[in-house]
């Protein structure tokens, strides 16, 4: 079985991505791969409020906990996947990216990723 380190870095190899961190839901990374001069740490401190109001959000619109959330920037995609309580998962990614791939394997593979932690 791999270790959180070697997943995260396997997912910032794949095509189209920047960035990848597993960040607690204190605000800080537990494990990042951010080659492209991302600052993790301003990446995770931000992460948790924002993930907060849209499980807010979901809860309003009677939409249930909160899975995965893609959100279009103009440079790019963010994809965040809630782990487990503890933890969350972004993976910043180029705007001509497919991202389908990802969201299937994320989905698919998620108990295993936060088994991980």
């Amino acid at each position: 079985m791999p270790t959180i380190r070697e997943l995260v870095q396997a997912l910032g190899a794949r095509d189209g991505v920047d960035a990848v961190l597993v960040v607690g839901r204190d605000g800080l990374p537990i494990d990042a791969h951010t080659p492209n001069g991302i600052d993790p740490d301003s990446v995770a401190a931000l992460l948790p409020p924002a993930i907060k109001a849209i499980q807010e959000l979901g809860a309003a619109g009677s939409r249930g906990d909160l899975g995965t959330a893609v959100i279009e920037f103009g440079h790019g995609l963010a994809v965040v996947a809630v782990l487990s309580a503890e933890a969350l998962l972004i993976i910043l990614v180029r705007p001509s990216t497919n991202v389908g791939g990802l969201l299937f394997d994320l989905r698919r593979h998620r108990s295993a990723i936060a088994g991980l932690l």
